[in-house]
């Protein structure tokens, strides 16, 4: 395996984490979800929900690679549908499938009073769903073991779910500013990016599945 440059990981890591998570995205749905509660149950709510979704992704990245070798699934495998996957993410975010999902899931929670909102559908399955789980261990199979990438996947996701609580903060002011329209366009450009970061995966798949 060829050796992965720290810096090259970084970057990748963080625009394969920024796109698939989509802090921006998520503040329609956060506001939806915490409609009527007081500013401080908001916080609360952020917080919790970065907190659990920062720990499946953290475990993702850790015990993936295991999970992996334990149901004999090999990482090529693992890449090609890996990448089918986020492939199919990014299909959704391109013609607003996604979109329309996050806003469906956010209401349903509201009609059933969801105890812990923070938990679902917050954190599952709008941050950690299952196209974060799936590049994060994409990303922690890239780092080939490395316990200084591996450290620096973990502080990608910390990072990320540090935006994301940043953007619940201040959700309201983020979507006065960027308006429905601007959100429609970033939605349209991230999933074309996500979707050339997905057959790249396939790509690094099936090379890897050849030789």
């Amino acid at each position: 395996m060829a050796t992965v440059m720290p810096v090259e990981f970084f970057a990748a890591a963080l625009v394969t984490l920024i796109v698939v998570v989509d802090p921006i995205g998520l503040a329609p749905t956060f506001i939806a979800i915490t409609h009527g509660l007081p500013t401080a149950s908001r916080v609360g709510v952020a917080w919790r929900a970065c907190a659990i979704a920062a720990i499946i992704l953290a475990g993702s990245a850790l015990i993936g690679d295991w999970l992996l070798r334990t149901l004999s699934i090999t990482l090529p495998a693992f890449r090609i549908a890996g990448g089918l996957l986020l492939f199919s993410i990014a299909s959704e975010m391109v013609f607003g499938v996604r979109i329309e999902r996050q806003s469906q899931e956010a209401e349903e929670a509201i009609e059933e009073r969801v105890r812990n909102i923070a938990a679902f559908p917050l954190a599952v399955p709008l941050m950690a769903g299952p196209g974060a789980i799936t590049a994060t261990v994409l990303l922690a199979g890239r780092a080939g073991g490395n316990p200084l990438t591996l450290v620096i996947l973990l502080a990608v996701i910390a990072l990320v779910l540090g935006l994301c609580f940043l953007v619940f903060s201040f959700a309201a002011r983020i979507a006065r500013l960027i308006g429905v329209t601007g959100h429609v366009v970033l939605s349209r450009l991230l999933g074309v990016l996500l979707a050339a970061l997905a057959v790249q995966f396939v790509i690094d798949g099936v090379r890897a599945a050849l030789t």
